[in-house]
């Protein structure tokens, strides 16, 4: 079975070789035979670009090993995580993919939770939720508050009862993923992959994840811009088709 890691990055000169590092080194489940590293920058303009470039002629720098490969795509120009990530699964090429931010707000170490329902086949889609059990950065309040609201109108209208919809980990069969049609450039991209994967009536699971959350001073990027942007698209995606 071969798993593709989709990594959009913008922006990331300071944390996206570390992070690589614990991709090639995380704890893959057996069943994952081979793993496909796919790199998407979204034309990042701090150094990002030019250090993936790099890696990407050197990747034994990151630990890579034998079953792995290490994939770089360039976008044209910056058009947001959603365009970055739809351009990865068009050229993923593993039966299973995973969605993982550059940032190190999410550990790879929770790689065996998050795949063990798809490698044991009683899951087509599983959600990494920060809120149902394992060890979390305490930080904004208002935050939280606004992620609770955006997953409860999102599961009131997909008529599903996930905990976290805006968590970035989510992992798909590639058939699932092939069975739906993503057009959302920014954020949206969550609200829009739950509603259309709900539709899809697939099997989906969640499970516990670790989320070390930075501040702004840190490098956080999403605002309340996005907040007000992501409600949009959960009724855009929901109710407007």
């Amino acid at each position: 079975m071969k798993l593709s890691v989709v990594i959009p990055c913008y922006n990331e000169k300071a944390t996206v070789c570390t992070l690589l590092q614990k991709v090639t080194n995380a704890p893959y489940p057996s069943e994952i035979k081979t793993v496909e590293i796919l790199l998407v920058d979204d034309f990042s303009t701090d150094g990002t670009r030019s250090l993936l470039e790099q890696t990407s002629r050197n990747p034994a720098q990151i630990g890579l090993k034998p079953n792995q490969e290490l994939r770089l795509h360039l976008m044209e120009k910056n058009g947001g995580k959603g365009k970055a990530l739809r351009s990865g699964f068009a050229l993923a090429t593993g039966d299973i993919i995973l969605i993982q931010d550059a940032d190190l707000e999410y550990d790879p170490e929770d790689y065996p939770a998050l795949l063990r329902p798809l490698v044991k086949n009683y899951a087509d889609v599983v959600f990494g939720s920060r809120f149902i059990g394992l060890e979390r950065r305490v930080l904004y309040y208002n935050h939280f508050l606004v992620n609770k609201f955006l997953t409860f109108l999102s599961n009131l209208l997909t008529n599903i009862n996930i905990t976290d919809m805006e968590t970035c980990y989510k992992v798909f069969r590639k058939d699932v993923l092939q069975r739906i049609t993503l057009v959302s450039d920014r954020f949206g991209f969550e609200p829009e992959v739950t509603a259309k994967v709900a539709k899809l009536k697939v099997r989906i699971f969640e499970v516990g994840i670790r989320y070390h959350g930075r501040t702004y001073e840190e490098g956080k990027k999403i605002t309340w811009k996005d907040g007000v942007a992501a409600l949009w698209h959960i009724l855009r995606f929901n109710i407007l088709g």
